[in-house]
């Protein structure tokens, strides 16, 4: 570490954005060029330990070998430079690249996929998926009528039929308008924007670990249960409202609810995918062979998109549509992602080094519970909660300080979103310096 963080030149080009656009959330800046694996370095020339890695979002490192030899390949150029409107003017290969990259990973019962360019587009288009299916299956072998046609254009009833999707308190799906009105993690995120009455669930409030507190948490998820009566949107783990968790059983039960009623359910993996819980799909964890009907993806997996079974594909031609659906040049990094994920195995190593990990904060929440509790994770996706966010903020800071980057989540919580090359010795590491910062904090 050469300054504090942010160091003058950061807080420098803080002010020049700030004139440009509202720029109070940036952090500092950074410079990517020297970052490298779990190393993030910002313009003032600190190297950092990254745990945190852009919101969950770098899979394999920061400039990792594979992913710049890729870009190096004469006949990836065209990918990279000429970016096409997917839905009517696709590259010659597209088809070929989705096989390569995402249909490798397929969800169960899953074989249609969709790109998109981030994950609020991805959810807000497969609700629009829900919505289809859910219509025709009521309409049936009967047509589309005239006052539908009509009706949809002016945003009523029966063409714009009365539909919702069911959403859990702590839950986040994005920020755009549908997917807004599914978000309730933080007040900031929705104020002042109009938005649907859609129905809202509890999300259980579980005792950690959890396999101390077996009954409590049993109790307290048929509570949450008991209150399912429309289409579903979830996470396996609410990851932007505070690292909530739930049991397998909790999630099993949810998807025998949906199949009862006829409900769509769609699983948001957009934070959780891509490997970091120890399996591809954290819905995996799980163990069901008809686990969702739609998926949705970004961060880690390089693109936007969502999967979904035949049955959810639309009727039509540009019904689920816009400019980009997604950038073929993402699917391209996706597949190599994927063979290093592969070639390194990557997943047993998140599930190793996520042990390290919740073993290190469990002894550090035993030594400081007045600062830390509730210490909880599934692979690397861990976090821990503190007293207040005024302590929780704080220690960020610090620890960026110290050379470590962590995240916040929900009111009081630490997050964990490192890389899949995190490894059990950056796991001692960050260990080390937080223990000190504990330590030392007044």
């Amino acid at each position: 570490m050469k300054t504090e963080v942010p160091g003058p030149r950061s807080r420098e080009l803080m002010k020049e954005l700030n004139g440009i656009q509202n720029a109070e959330a940036v952090h500092f800046f950074c410079n990517y060029e020297e970052s490298r694996g779990n190393y993030l370095v910002d313009v003032d020339g600190n190297r950092m330990l990254d745990l945190y890695s852009q919101i969950s979002s770098i899979p394999i490192g920061y400039s990792h070998p594979s992913l710049i030899k890729l870009l190096q390949q004469p006949q990836n150029l065209s990918t990279f430079v000429n970016r096409p409107a997917l839905g009517i003017l696709p590259p010659e290969n597209f088809a070929e690249k989705l096989r390569e990259s995402l249909l490798t990973v397929a969800p169960k019962g899953m074989s249609q996929v969709v790109t998109m360019s981030c994950g609020s587009c991805s959810n807000e288009n497969a609700f629009k998926t829900i919505f289809m299916w859910y219509r025709n299956k009521e309409r049936g072998r009967d047509s589309v009528t005239k006052e539908e046609l009509e009706t949809c254009m002016i945003n009523q009833p029966p063409g714009c039929p009365d539909y919702s999707m069911l959403s859990f308190m702590g839950g986040f799906h994005g920020r755009t308008m549908g997917c807004l009105a599914t978000t309730h993690s933080k007040a900031i995120h929705k104020l002042d924007i109009p938005s649907l009455d859609w129905p809202i669930a509890p999300f259980p409030k579980l005792k950690y670990p959890l396999d101390e507190f077996v009954k409590e948490n049993e109790q307290e998820e048929a509570r949450c249960l008991e209150e399912m009566v429309a289409g579903i949107i979830v996470e396996p783990i609410q990851s932007e409202g505070g690292d909530n968790h739930a049991s397998d059983d909790f999630f099993r039960k949810l998807r025998n609810i949906a199949r009862k009623h006829g409900c769509g359910f769609l699983v948001d993996e957009v934070q959780t995918g891509g490997g970091c819980t120890g399996k591809f799909w954290a819905h995996e964890h799980w163990g069901l062979d008809d686990p969702a009907d739609v998926l949705s993806f970004s961060k880690k997996m390089m693109t936007g998109g969502f999967f979904h079974k035949e049955e959810f594909r639309p009727n039509a031609p540009y019904r689920i549509f816009n400019t980009w659906l997604g950038d073929p040049s993402k699917n391209l990094l996706l597949a190599e992602v994927i063979n290093v994920i592969r070639r390194e195995d990557l997943l047993s190593n998140a599930t190793h080094a996520g042990k390290v990990l919740l073993a290190g904060l469990l002894d550090l929440q035993n030594r400081y519970p007045h600062l830390i509790s509730r210490a909880r994770g599934r692979g690397t996706f861990c976090s821990f909660d503190n007293p207040n966010d005024a302590i929780r903020n704080k220690l960020i800071v610090l620890a960026r300080n110290k050379g470590v980057v962590l995240g916040g989540s929900g009111d009081r919580s630490i997050r964990f979103r490192p890389t899949l090359v995190f490894r059990d010795h950056h796991a001692h590491l960050f260990l080390n310096i937080f223990s000190d910062i504990l330590a030392d904090f007044k």
